[in-house]
């Protein structure tokens, strides 16, 4: 399968470490694309919830990919979310073409771009973190339970169902907070004079430009969705924005190549374990 150049990859939102996380379809995405930039915009690893019995190696191979693009000289910004934010801590650090930031602005293409992952305006991660982290645990199980119930109807033939995204489609304050989220993002970048303000966070990919309150100007908000539910993120490429959804019928061809990017020293996990379980330790 021919690797697809694209000048900038934007993911957020993956939860490496929890059993939503679909590391196995984002490891065959990153496989078949080849980046001039890739921009991880928060909660890539979730530190939240991690657990020293539950980091399959798959989690470990998603690692292991992106660091060969940061050995290959494709610059890398990982930009930190609420779920990995005990990164918050060596923010600024960097090591080749790899960067640990907390934000980031661009310039593409003559054009400036706001990117941070948008827990900043989550009143209840500024408030109630504890409510916050409970709700993430009550989020992991809903997947979880939600693909088991996915297996079945595959096997009798039936399509899968989203538990999650109907339960928000149900819940106005769900909708009413997205909205709110994302009109809070476009007044603050319309403010400071930003062409695109791209986030993650909500698990909602979307590509639209948004008024400001104010009526004093226009900005074209970008969210990269997550690799929880709907398996999404932003490509830029020549000079054009889209969302990329994840299509198990579009990889039916990939030879899911086991290189040796996967196979090496795939024991040095038992590393990434330690290093994650102090990085909990900690937050608390």
């Amino acid at each position: 399968m021919a690797k697809r150049e694209v000048d900038i990859v934007i993911i957020s939102d993956v939860h490496l470490g929890t059993y939503g996380c679909h590391a196995k379809e984002l490891l065959k995405y990153l496989k078949s694309i080849k980046p001039k930039m890739l921009i991880l915009n928060g909660d890539i690893i979730d530190i939240w919830q991690f657990s020293k019995s539950y980091w399959p190696e798959t989690h470990m191979k998603v690692v292991r990919r992106i660091l060969k693009f940061v050995t290959e000289g494709v610059p890398v910004y990982y930009l930190t979310g609420n779920h990995d934010e005990m990164l918050r801590k060596f923010t600024d650090f960097n090591l080749g073409t790899f960067q640990l930031l907390d934000k980031i602005v661009l310039n593409i293409d003559g054009k400036k771009a706001w990117i941070f992952h948008g827990d900043v305006f989550d009143v209840t991660m500024q408030h109630s973190k504890w409510l916050a982290k409970m709700g993430a645990v009550g989020y992991d199980t809903l997947i979880l339970i939600n693909s088991l119930t996915n297996w079945l109807l595959t096997a009798m033939g039936r399509p899968k169902m989203s538990f999650s995204q109907k339960i928000k489609a149900k819940f106005k304050d769900a909708v009413k907070f997205i909205n709110q989220f994302e009109q809070t993002a476009a007044d603050l970048a319309v403010e400071k004079a930003y062409s695109y303000v791209i986030c993650g966070h909500i698990h909602h990919a979307e590509i639209r430009t948004i008024q400001s309150t104010e009526q004093t100007g226009s900005v074209l908000y970008l969210n990269s969705g997550d690799w929880v539910e709907s398996l999404t993120s932003l490509e830029y490429h020549n000079n054009e924005w889209k969302v990329f959804k994840y299509l198990p019928d579009d990889f039916r061809q990939d030879n899911d190549e086991d290189d040796l990017t996967d196979a090496e020293d795939l024991d040095a996990k038992l590393d990434v374990r330690t290093l994650l379980e102090r990085f909990k330790q900690e937050a608390k």
